[in-house]
């Protein structure tokens, strides 16, 4: 693969892993990517997950199961650096794709898999002040507390009744305040 072959766009590849190391991938993935301040040329990392009910007993559970066992999605520029950084991740045995080339996947490949990869760039990091835009706690101001990127949702500390009240909301419910 020589410099020119690469494709200067962010696209979505899909990264083939060990059976059950699809999160390992993906964590030390993401902390190889900040150690080597890397994060223009990664901008998602994907282990599709669906809620699954099931009713064992009379009760009810709700599992997160994975979408694709084996496999990651990574959406991000491939360069010779980024290529071997992937491909070197403790549990990767590679990308799916013809020979050593990666092979993105198609905007219909993404949409008939039946998630919207649409990748939601929010402005507030951890422990940034919000305001809640929506919903019934609006008008409250809260610290992020944790962000959670697949399920599109931020957990915000809130002070309610003179008590901090951690509450899950949705990225398009609160802002940040500046």
């Amino acid at each position: 693969m020589s410099q020119k072959d690469y494709d200067l766009k962010p696209r979505w590849y899909v990264v083939h892993t060990y059976s059950g190391y699809e999160n390992k991938v993906k964590t030390d993935l993401e902390k190889t990517i900040k150690n080597r301040e890397l994060q223009e040329y990664f901008f998602d990392i994907v282990v599709p997950m669906e809620e699954q009910i099931e009713i064992k007993e009379g009760q009810r559970k709700t599992n997160l199961k994975k979408v694709f066992p084996g496999y990651v999605l990574v959406k991000m520029i491939v360069t010779e650096q980024t290529w071997y950084i992937v491909r070197n991740t403790r549990g990767v045995t590679g990308f799916v794709g013809s020979g050593t080339d990666p092979i993105p996947l198609t905007d219909s490949e993404i949409r008939k898999m039946g998630f919207d990869i649409q990748s939601i760039n929010v402005d507030y990091e951890l422990n940034d002040q919000v305001k809640v835009i929506n919903g019934p706690f609006t008008d409250f101001i809260g610290v992020v507390t944790e962000i959670n990127k697949e399920k599109h949702k931020v957990k915000v500390l809130i002070s309610m009744f003179g008590r901090e009240t951690p509450v899950e909301l949705d990225f398009s419910e609160v802002e940040k305040v500046n």
